[in-house]
């Protein structure tokens, strides 16, 4: 989107700001049909300046989203396909020597985009998939002794398939808790499905779609979001949502400070997107499974076994303030 263009000079109120979420969940749900839960949280986790992580079976509808979420948000993006035999260069960019001018010059990777779709990232080696982590932690990579920025603002959208599928390299859990949300899309819903069978290809209507928001305004949204209030007893009962997952016998790894802070980053921007005055408990309890799932390990003797299963059993073992 050029500087300058009827988008940029969106008043920047808080009707407007809601105004411009609304329409970006509007356009996105056009083309994601039936999965206006996931739709929210990926908005939700973009606006927590955080990156997704969406992982489900080949032919969901992963890559369309993080396609979507580009499109719609007004964002330059690159698409990364991950395969055994990528290298880190092919990912930050590499130093080619200039012969007139006798110099190194860089040459960024598709890395450095607004929003980067690192598409199947478990099909490529450990040391491939930590090339992106100094950028997401970071906003920046280094080469050859040297820091580039990368743009702003900054998201990676990785999926993946399941790790039983064969030709994948489980995340480590150290890049797993780089990603503020992990979602799972699921299969449509019968009638999804068959507007999706009957109607136009999801790809043509993504060339036709246009931009709900553009980068100046999505930074604004995000300032916003960080704002709102979020009272004592629901910081409390966050706390106690993270105390319980150290403590409980059936975890084996409970969250951390970095996860504390996610899910309050999280719960913000849900009630910022659902138009809420403040964080409620039903914001809380909205997000927790999407970040909270991929950071928790059950114990060995656990009932509960799956991240989801994991995660509705801490929700229903705390009292809601």
């Amino acid at each position: 989107m050029q500087r300058g263009s009827t988008l940029e000079q969106l008043p920047l109120g808080a009707d407007a700001q809601r105004a411009a979420v609304d329409k970006a969940r509007q356009s996105l749900g056009s083309i994601i049909l039936g999965k206006d839960r996931e739709i929210s949280l990926a908005l939700a986790c973009l606006l927590a300046r955080g990156h997704l992580l969406i992982e489900d079976l080949p032919g969901l509808g992963k890559t369309i989203l993080a396609q979507s979420l580009a499109s719609v948000l007004g964002l330059s993006f690159q698409r990364i396909q991950f395969t055994s035999d990528l290298l880190p260069a092919d990912i930050v960019g590499v130093s080619i020597f200039q012969q007139q001018q006798g110099v190194f010059k860089f040459q960024p990777g598709p890395i450095f985009a607004q929003l980067v779709l690192a598409d199947e990232v478990n099909r490529a080696t450990p040391k491939a998939q930590s090339a992106l982590l100094e950028a997401m932690e970071e906003h920046q990579v280094s080469v050859d002794g040297k820091t580039h920025k990368l743009p702003t603002p900054y998201f990676v959208v990785a999926t993946q398939n399941p790790s039983d599928q064969i030709g994948t390299f489980p995340l480590p859990e150290s890049q797993l808790d780089r990603f503020l949300m992990r979602l799972e899309l699921g299969y449509p819903d019968e009638e999804s499905e068959r507007a999706l069978i009957t109607g136009v290809d999801r790809r043509e209507l993504l060339s036709e779609i246009k931009p709900a928001l553009n980068a100046d305004i999505l930074l604004k949204l995000q300032e916003t979001a960080a704002k709102i209030h979020m009272t004592d007893p629901l910081i409390d009962y966050v706390q106690a949502l993270v105390r319980f997952t150290r403590e409980s016998p059936d975890i084996e790894t409970g969250l951390s400070p970095r996860g504390s802070l996610a899910l309050v980053a999280a719960a913000r921007s849900h009630a910022f997107i659902e138009h809420h005055s403040g964080v409620f408990p039903d914001d809380v309890q909205a997000i927790f499974v999407a970040v909270a799932g991929h950071r928790l390990k059950a114990a060995s003797n656990s009932a509960y076994r799956t991240p989801a299963e994991l995660s509705r059993h801490v929700l229903d073992s705390v009292a809601i303030p």
